[in-house]
């Protein structure tokens, strides 16, 4: 069975490709994006296998 490990980033609005690019590339999927606490900006849930 898959196990996982989540991470949520935030998410700058002129830098978002870049930021999920960066994190695409060290094994992280996008799995949401939500509006953050101060209803202004983004956050990012991520997730990837977890190592055994």
């Amino acid at each position: 069975m898959t196990t996982w490990e989540y991470a949520t980033v935030p998410l700058i609005v002129h830098a978002t490709k870049q930021i999920l690019d960066q994190w695409g590339e060290d094994g992280w999927e996008l799995v949401q994006v939500v509006p953050g606490p101060d209803g202004n900006s983004l956050v990012a849930y991520l997730k990837r296998p977890k190592e055994q």
